[in-house]
Order: structure tokens, then C-alpha cells, then sequence
């Protein structure tokens, strides 16, 4: 992975450099809109609402037999937008949209389709990797912040249900609102949006030094996941140890 930083970091400002044709590419934009938007939105939810519920059930009773059952809608809150979602939208977005941008950027690779757009004097970074990174870069803060608002909702349900926790959705929202602001939030959309960059330049440059065929494409799909997950994790500490200092 280490190996690889360097061309990812010259991967990552080439295509800085190439933002100016944005505008140009604005439907190949869309299209990874869309195909990121309808990939991952569903499942983001149902991930969200399972995630927020666990939270708070795990949680609140600990909290109801001690009497602090009101914080429970800012720990959740808390948690949710702070640390879960931009993590947990970020590995989904890894493995399923990173290890389709590795696969597809790899084929062309390897089919030589890459030398061909050359050969036409099209760039492959303002063709294929540009409109990716931007995409994704919107993308997955969108995603977060249903994240958020679903996580939320699946903690509050299970608050008002669980008769160990027996909080109302109004007192939970209300400890929520309390706790919660909007730096928080904020917080956790800052770090999806360098998530974002992660994933994509990680993805388009495992890609675009595939070698071997399809065994070679299949080593690129899975060291695309692998290194953008762990890069997510390492620069998770080191993000929020920075954000903390700005709050």
C-alpha cells in the first residue's frame, strides 16, 4: 500500500489539476451519481436504522438503572454523526463502489482500452478518474447525512419500544437536539468527504496499474478495498484528532 502512496498522491493532483473540464464531463458525472446513489442508498438505510438501534440498546439500559436514561438521545446522536456513519458509509462505499471503479478501470487496462483513449490524445485521468472522484466526493457525504437521520430514527424507535429504556421519542429528540449541533454534524461530513477522495483516488490507481489479466484485475479489486479500508481507519484518528482541536 505504501509503495503505492506516492502515485496515488500524483494521481490525486493531476486530477486537481484537471477540474477545470468538470463541466465537460458533467454527464459522466451524473452517470456515477446515479449508479452510486442507486447502489448504495438502500442498503446505507437499512444499515443506519440497525446500527442506531443497536446503539441504543445496547446502551440505555445501562444508562436507565443508573438514571441517565435523558443522555441517551445525545450519545446516540453523538455517535452517529461523529464516528459511525462517515465510517461505516465509507467501507460500504469501499466495497461496493471502489471495488466496481478498480474492476472497470482494470478491464480497460488490461484490454489495452487505456492505450487506445491515448492514442486519441483523450486524457484517462479527465475521462475516467475525474468524473469518478467528483461523483463520489458528493456522494458520499449525501449518504452520510442520511446515515445520520436514519441511525437517529432506529435509536429513537427502540428508546420508546424497549420497556428497559422506556424513553418517548420527544424526550429522546429533545435530549438530541440538547446534545447534538450543527459542528457536529459537520464534523462527520468533513471526514466523508476525505473518505471520499480516499476511495476514489485508491480505486482509479489500483485500476490504471493493473497488469496480468483477469487474475491481475482481481489482485486490483481486492487491494483497492483492502488499502482504502485501512487508509479510512488510519486517517479516522488522526481527523478526529484534528477536529476535536477545532471544535
Amino acid at each position: 500500500m505504501f509503495d503505492n502512496l506516492g502515485q496515488m498522491l500524483m494521481l490525486l493532483w493531476r486530477t486537481f489539476r484537471e477540474l477545470g473540464a468538470t463541466w465537460h464531463q458533467r454527464r459522466k458525472v451524473a452517470e456515477q451519481l446515479f449508479e452510486i446513489g442507486n447502489a448504495s442508498l438502500l442498503m446505507a438505510c437499512i444499515l443506519s436504522l440497525f446500527i442506531g438501534g443497536v446503539l441504543a440498546l445496547q446502551t440505555g439500559p445501562t444508562l436507565a438503572e443508573r438514571g441517565l436514561v435523558s443522555f441517551l438521545g445525545q450519545i446516540v446522536g453523538l455517535s452517529m454523526c461523529r464516528e459511525l456513519a462517515p465510517v461505516m458509509m465509507a467501507v460500504l462505499i469501499a466495497g461496493r463502489i471502489g471495488s466496481a471503479m478498480a474492476a472497470e478501470i482494470g478491464s480497460m487496462t488490461v484490454y489495452q482500452e487505456i492505450d487506445a483513449l491515448k492514442t486519441m490524445n483523450i486524457s484517462p485521468v479527465r475521462y475516467l478518474v475525474l468524473p469518478r472522484l467528483i461523483a463520489i466526493s458528493v456522494a458520499l457525504p449525501i449518504l452520510v447525512l442520511f446515515s445520520v437521520l436514519v441511525g437517529w430514527t432506529g435509536g429513537a424507535l427502540v428508546a420508546s419500544a424497549n420497556y428497559q429504556i422506556a424513553l418517548s421519542m420527544e424526550a429522546y429528540f429533545n435530549s438530541l437536539r440538547s446534545g447534538v449541533g450543527l459542528m457536529d454534524l459537520l464534523n462527520g461530513l468533513a471526514k466523508s468527504f476525505v473518505f471520499a477522495l480516499v476511495i476514489g483516488i485508491v480505486s482509479c490507481q489500483q485500476g490504471l496499474s493493473t497488469i496480468g489479466g483477469p487474475r491481475g484485475i482481481g489482485r486490483s479489486v481486492t487491494k483497492a478495498v483492502v488499502n482504502s479500508i485501512i487508509l479510512i481507519l488510519i486517517l479516522d484518528y488522526f481527523l478526529t484528532r484534528v477536529l476535536m482541536h477545532l471544535d
